[in-house]
């Protein structure tokens, strides 16, 4: 086994790992924000849904990680011998990006990270010809599908709920959604697995293709099923770490959340999650789940909002593609130079 292969799967480990960590609390937080779970059994059902919806939904529908390992080529110009060193240089830049955005407790998305990693380390390789154009489209649409229909789901769905059960005992109404929330919330963690776990699978073809051990066809990779279990295991031990900022920041922090609401924002990322996943589109699970959490305190009034938070999560958002991107194409150019 070559040692460019050692730091790759290394590389694609660690990024994982840093996924669990960092990103899949946000699967959890409202319904510990609304205590309809307590933080360790809600990090214990994150653990078990992440592993399943990483591996069940590749097995059944691997477009999501088809559209990941098609967006750049880093042997556009021939330059097979160096392309695993560039993928390494990405991956590297996405681990200190999304660190040091868990340090200060924001929820960035690891999915635009990957992105932007993948992207600016292609460039400083092979320039343009080295980005897939139909494949980035698919992620400007996600950007705008997981913003706009989170916030709008978050509304719409309150709205409704609110109509539905204005009549209801309060009692028997708070149970209903005390059940649907804890079922909502292990949705919402089955799914983040389904998308961000097919992303970095992609991710890891990439390198085992980079190092000649997989070939690739027109219809992109097979992954195997030992692919699938250890990205699928290696996400789920990073949940397990933990991510208490990243629940106080989006489920306590953002808005006060009743526990109608908490159901509200679940089942609205869910739907969006679920869509997504279906047709390939790779969204970011951050960025639906903050926004649908935006959505259902707008629905009550604007003020329930704490828009100073929200105004740090779109600034950490928006810097993340040229700030990583960045870091990842400078980091590529010392690999190869170095390597």
């Amino acid at each position: 086994m070559s040692v460019a292969l050692v730091v790759t799967v290394a590389l694609v480990m660690g990024v994982i790992f840093v996924n669990g960590w960092t990103d899949a609390p946000n699967a959890i937080a409202t319904a510990v924000s609304t205590k309809v779970l307590k933080p360790n059994t809600a990090i214990g059902v994150a653990v078990v849904m992440n592993f399943a919806g990483a591996l069940v939904m590749t097995l059944f529908n691997a477009q999501v990680a088809e559209t990941i390992s098609n967006i750049v080529s880093f042997e556009a110009q021939g330059q097979m011998d160096v392309a695993h060193i560039a993928l390494a240089a990405a991956l590297f830049s996405i681990v200190v990006w999304t660190v040091a955005a868990w340090y200060f407790g924001i929820p960035t998305s690891e999915s635009h990270a990957l992105i932007a990693g993948l992207t600016g380390s292609a460039l400083a390789l092979s320039g343009l010809d080295a980005v897939n154009g139909q494949e980035w489209i698919k992620v400007i649409v996600g950007l705008l599908l997981s913003t706009i229909l989170g916030f709008g789901f978050g509304y719409l769905v309150t709205k409704l709920i609110s109509f539905l059960f204005y009549d209801a005992s309060r009692r028997k109404a708070n149970k209903f959604f005390t059940w649907g929330q804890a079922v909502a919330a292990a949705a919402n963690a089955f799914l983040h697995g389904a998308q961000d776990g097919q992303k970095f699978m992609g991710v890891f073809m990439l390198g085992l293709y980079y190092n000649g051990l997989v070939e690739k066809t027109g219809d992109g990779f097979v992954i195997p099923i030992w692919v699938m279990a250890l990205c699928s295991l290696t996400m789920g031990i990073g949940t397990s770490v933990g991510g208490m900022r990243i629940i106080k920041s989006v489920g306590m922090d953002m808005v006060k959340l009743e526990t109608y609401q908490g159901f509200c924002s679940d089942i609205s990322t869910v739907i969006c999650l679920f869509f997504a996943s279906m047709f390939g589109i790779p969204v970011s699970t951050t960025h639906t789940k903050t926004t649908a959490i935006m959505g259902v305190g707008a629905s009550k009034r604007i003020s329930s909002v704490d828009w100073s938070i929200v105004k740090e999560m779109i600034s950490a958002w928006v810097l993340t593609f040229p700030g990583c991107g960045l870091i990842a194409y400078v980091m590529a150019k010392v690999f190869v130079a170095i390597f």
